[in-house]
């Protein structure tokens, strides 16, 4: 069995290790934010140069602003396109996102468990609060009743050594017939 290896490197080392490479991250952060600022600075230099207004009269100026106007409307409708292109298209993404990891299947389904449910309540909750509606099961199953069935079963025994007496030979099955015909009709 393998034993557990102590670390080469002490704890404070580690610290002071893990204080200069947060050290060193904190100033590479800086200078990048340092150099995307020059870039928007250079890119608007080059875009945008300033205006020159001395020496323009009023008609000039009002011109000049109408036109920095139209192209601002034009430059908003442009970004707000984008950003609706840009919404959609990340809705987009998550939906295909969830339907990868529903086919791969790494989406956990949590363990059911079984749980009992009254067909009242089932009723309630499709039907909403607003319906008053019992299901009583019992109450609309046929009832039987144990006096019917008795008296049944008590017509039909008698004294089975008479019956057969007086249903031995051709008369017996002639009454049977009789009966049966009778019974039909």
């Amino acid at each position: 069995m393998p034993e557990k290896r102590k670390s080469k490197i002490s704890a404070s080392r580690k610290l002071m290790l893990k204080s200069l490479m947060v050290a060193k991250a904190k100033e590479e952060l800086e200078q990048e934010l340092e150099e995307k600022e020059e870039q928007k600075a250079k890119y608007l230099e080059e875009k945008a140069p300033p205006i020159q207004t001395g020496g323009m009269s009023i008609a000039d100026l009002q011109t000049l602003c109408e036109e920095l106007h139209a192209k601002i409307d034009a430059v908003d409708e442009e970004r707000y396109d984008i950003e609706a292109k840009v919404l959609h298209n990340t809705r987009e993404i998550k939906d295909l996102n969830i339907k990868v990891l529903d086919l791969r299947g790494k989406f956990k389904r949590p363990n059911l468990r079984r749980v009992r449910v009254s067909a009242d309540a089932i009723l309630r909750s499709l039907l909403g609060s607003k319906h008053k509606v019992s299901l009583d099961l019992r109450a609309n199953l046929k009832s039987v009743k144990k006096e019917d069935t008795e008296k049944e079963k008590t017509v039909e025994v008698s004294d089975w050594r008479k019956n057969v007496e007086a249903m031995s030979g051709m008369e017996g099955r002639k009454k049977m017939f009789d009966a049966a015909k009778g019974a039909n009709q």
